[in-house]
C-alpha cells in the first residue's frame, strides 16, 4: 500500500536497496537504469550511499527501518489498515510490537485493563495461547483477530475469542479487546 509520495521517490531513486520482496513488490515504479541491491547484511545499511531508497515491507516506525537516517516515507501502515477493517478508531488501540522481542503480558493486561484494545505485530515465535490464557486467568476475557497478509490478495481475518483464539500464522498482526 504505496503512497503517491513513495511511489515517487521510488521511481525518481537512480540506487535502491530491499529485499527480495521489498523489491518485488515495488519493481513496477523503478525507473530505467536504476541500480536494484538485495539487502545482504542489514546492519550495514547504516553505511549505504545518501542518495540510496531502502525499501521496507512493514510499518517502518512499528518495527521496521525506520531508524535509519533519512527521509522516512511511509505507506499505509498494517495498524491503519486492522482498524478500517474492524471498523474499531485507532484512538481506541495501544500497538504493541512483538516481531522478534520478548512479549510482556502484563503490559498487554495492563493496556486491556484500561479499556484499551492492542494492537499486536506477532511472529511465529509469539505464544498466542499463552497470551490468552494469561488474560482469561486475569478476568479478561475479549474478541481476538488474527490479521495476515493486509493489503494483499491474500488478506485474511480470523476471529476468536480469549477462550479460544484462532491460529495465527507466522507474521501477523493481532488485535486483542472488544471488537464485535
Amino acid at each position: 500500500m504505496l503512497t503517491f509520495e513513495a511511489a515517487k521517490a521510488i521511481s525518481d531513486a537512480k540506487l535502491i536497496y530491499g529485499s527480495e520482496r521489498a523489491i518485488e513488490l515495488a519493481r513496477d515504479h523503478f525507473s530505467p537504469g536504476c541500480q536494484v541491491r538485495v539487502i545482504e547484511d542489514y546492519k550495514a545499511l547504516r553505511g549505504l550511499p545518501e542518495k540510496a531508497v531502502v525499501l521496507s515491507t512493514g510499518d517502518p516506525m512499528l518495527g521496521g527501518l525506520g531508524y535509519l537516517d533519512g527521509q522516512v516515507i511511509p505507506g499505509i501502515s498494517s495498524m491503519q489498515v486492522a482498524c478500517a477493517r474492524l471498523k474499531i478508531s485507532q484512538l481506541k488501540m495501544v500497538a504493541i510490537t512483538v516481531h522478534g522481542r520478548r512479549m510482556d503480558t502484563q503490559a498487554i493486561a495492563s493496556e486491556i485493563e484500561r479499556g484499551r484494545s492492542v494492537f499486536l505485530l506477532i511472529d511465529e515465535s509469539t505464544d498466542l495461547e499463552g497470551l490468552c490464557r494469561d488474560l482469561e486467568e486475569k478476568g479478561l476475557s475479549r474478541d481476538v483477530a488474527v490479521l495476515t497478509d493486509l493489503g494483499y490478495p491474500q488478506e485474511r481475518i480470523i476471529k476468536g475469542k480469549t477462550s479460544s483464539p484462532p491460529h495465527a500464522p507466522g507474521l501477523s498482526c493481532l488485535v486483542i479487546g472488544e471488537l464485535f
